[in-house]
């Protein structure tokens, strides 16, 4: 998965349009980023990736890039 895919599979997550998110987002202004979301967010990481997030990490991200950089070392060119 490259960083255009991983954004895709934020967006349908999130139920946004297709090319919603772009990295620089903060989470606090996507509507949909909620309890639901951020638990939802662990499962694709787990089932994409086979790797886990940190919950302390993932508490620390404000923003869609900061997501991505939990998982950059995941992602293919």
């Amino acid at each position: 998965m490259n960083r255009n895919e991983f954004l895709a599979a934020l967006d349908e997550m999130l139920e946004l349009d297709p090319g919603t998110l772009k990295g620089g987002e903060t989470l606090d202004e996507i509507d949909s980023w909620d309890s639901l979301a951020v638990i939802s967010f662990i499962a694709l990481v787990d089932e994409k990736f086979n790797t886990v997030v940190a919950g302390e990490d993932l508490a620390k991200a404000k923003t869609v890039d900061d997501l991505l950089a939990l998982v950059s070392d995941h992602l293919t060119a």
